[in-house]
C-alpha cells in the first residue's frame, strides 16, 4: 500500500450506519399496505446492485415510515447486508424514500474523509471482505454486529484519489448498467410486438374493422381479416391450435457440478439463468432453457451453444418453426410456472405441458415475426459480451487500485482505450 495512504476502522470514517434489523411494522404497531413507502430487503441487494424485481414489493404507510426510518437514503450511501448473505453491496445513486429492511445497513460515510462510492468498491476487495467475514458470527448463516462492522478496516487514500479510482471503477460498472437497460428496451419492443401480434391479434382487430394496421404492405397482407371460433375462443382465421407437445420437446438438461465445470466461453444455464462457465457444450444454440426444479418455468434465452444442467429443460423444435425467437415468447406466454409439482423442491410436469395449447400463425407469418426481432436479439447479444468484457476489465481493477498497486494515472490511461 502507499505509504501516503492510511487505514482507518469504518467507525472513524462514517457519520451513521442505519441499522434495522429486527424492525418490522407489527413490532411498530402496524403492518404492510399496498401502497405507500418502499420497504428494501436483502434479496434485493445482488450482482453489485439493487434489483428491484428480485423480491416481492412491499410497502409502510407514512406514520410507519417516520419511525422506521431517520429520513430518506441519501445519493452516496452505501448498502450491505448483514447476513443471509453477509457482504453483498450496493451503492445508492439518488435520494430515494424507501425503508430498510431486515439484514441490512446502510452506511453514510463523513465526506471529508471517505467517498461512499470508494467504500462501496473497497467492501469488494478481498482484504475488506476478508476482514469483514473474519469479524462474522454464526454457522449456518454467517452475520456481523453494527459493533463489529465499525472495527471493519478501510484503505483510505487522499480524498482526490478515492474520488478518481471510484469514478474509474464506475465508468466501467456505469456502461455495465446501461447495456442492461438497453437490453431490457430491445426485449421488451420484441416482446411488444409479439404480444401484438400473436396475443392481442391488433392488426387482424385493425383489419375487421377497416382500419389501417400500420404495418407494410406486405407484412400487414400476412394477416387475415376476420376471426374463427377455437377452443381458446375467437383466434384469427386460417390459424391452427395444437399441444405444446406437437410443436417442442422439453430435453432433460445433463448434471456438471460446479466443481466439475472446466474453464471456457460456454454458458452454463440453471433453472433460473447463467450460473457459469464450461469448455464444452451440450446443445447447439441458439436455444430456449426452461427451468425444471428450483425455479420451474422460468424461461430464458441462450444466445451461443450453451450447457443446461439438470435442473433444466431444453428445448427442441419438433416442427420446421421459422423462428426459434417465436417459440421463446410463445413458451413465456404458457405460465409453465404454474404447472409445477407441490413438493419440497418445485419442479415443472413436463406432461402436463405438453397438454397446453399453442397458436400456431401461418409460418410465413412467423418469419416476418423473425424478420423484426432478430435484430433486437443479435444487439442484446453484443451488449452481453461487451458488459462480460467491462465486467472481466473492472474485477481485475479492482483490487489493484483499492491495494495502490495500481495507480489512478495508468488505470486512467488504460480506462481511456477501452471504454469510448
Amino acid at each position: 500500500m502507499p505509504s501516503e495512504w492510511e487505514c482507518a476502522p469504518l467507525s472513524t470514517l462514517v457519520d451513521d450506519i442505519l441499522d434495522r434489523r429486527g424492525v418490522t411494522p407489527r413490532k411498530l404497531g402496524s403492518d404492510f399496505v399496498s401502497q405507500g413507502f418502499r420497504v428494501i430487503s436483502a434479496k434485493v441487494v445482488k450482482d453489485g446492485r439493487l434489483d428491484l424485481s428480485a423480491d416481492e414489493p412491499r410497502f409502510v404507510d407514512e406514520p410507519t415510515y417516520r419511525k422506521w426510518m431517520k429520513g430518506p437514503l441519501l445519493a452516496d450511501d452505501v448498502i450491505l447486508t448483514s447476513e443471509a448473505p453477509l457482504g453483498e453491496v450496493a451503492y445508492i445513486h439518488e435520494q430515494v424514500d424507501w425503508c430498510l429492511g431486515q439484514r441490512l445497513f446502510c452506511i453514510r460515510t463523513s465526506k471529508e474523509r471517505l467517498y461512499g462510492r470508494f467504500l462501496y468498491y473497497a467492501l469488494q476487495s478481498e482484504s475488506v471482505r476478508h476482514d469483514l467475514y473474519s469479524r462474522a458470527t454464526g454457522t449456518t448463516a454467517q452475520g456481523i454486529r453494527q459493533a463489529e462492522l465499525r472495527r471493519v478496516v478501510i484503505p483510505v487514500p487522499p480524498l482526490s484519489e478515492q474520488r478518481a479510482i471510484a469514478h474509474i471503477l464506475g465508468t466501467l460498472d456505469d456502461k455495465i448498467e446501461l447495456n442492461r437497460r438497453m437490453n431490457e428496451t430491445l426485449e421488451a419492443m420484441a416482446r411488444a410486438l409479439f404480444k401484438s401480434w400473436f396475443v392481442d391479434f391488433d392488426p387482424v382487430r385493425a383489419k375487421a374493422e377497416g382500419r389501417d394496421p400500420g404495418l407494410p404492405p406486405h407484412i400487414a397482407d400476412l394477416f387475415p381479416d376476420s376471426f374463427e371460433a377455437s377452443e381458446l375462443g375467437e383466434i384469427p382465421r386460417g390459424w391452427k391450435v395444437a399441444r405444446l407437445g406437437d410443436v417442442v420437446e422439453l430435453a432433460y438438461g445433463k448434471a456438471l457440478k460446479e466443481q466439475n465445470r472446466r474453464p471456457g466461453t460456454v454458458p452454463v444455464y440453471g433453472s433460473n439463468g447463467q450460473v457459469g462457465w464450461h469448455d464444452e457444450r451440450l446443445v447447439t444454440g441458439p436455444g430456449i432453457v426452461v427451468g425444471r426444479k428450483g425455479n420451474p418455468g422460468t424461461v430464458t434465452w441462450a444466445p451461443t451453444d450453451f450447457f443446461p444442467i439438470d435442473t433444466t429443460f431444453y428445448v427442441v423444435p419438433k416442427i420446421d418453426c421459422p423462428s426459434l425467437h417465436f417459440l421463446y415468447f410463445a413458451l413465456c406466454e404458457q405460465q409453465l410456472a404454474s404447472l409445477s409439482a407441490d413438493s419440497a423442491v418445485p419442479g415443472l410436469n413436463r406432461n402436463l405441458a405438453y397438454v397446453n395449447p399453442q397458436l400456431l400463425p401461418p409460418p410465413v407469418l412467423i418469419a416476418a415475426f423473425e424478420g423484426h426481432v432478430r435484430y433486437l436479439f443479435e444487439r442484446r447479444h453484443q451488449s452481453d459480451e461487451e458488459s462480460r468484457t467491462l465486467a472481466a476489465l473492472r474485477d481485475t481493477l479492482l483490487p489493484r487500485l483499492i491495494s495502490g498497486e495500481v495507480r489512478v494515472k495508468d488505470a486512467a490511461r488504460f480506462l481511456a482505450e477501452v471504454v469510448v
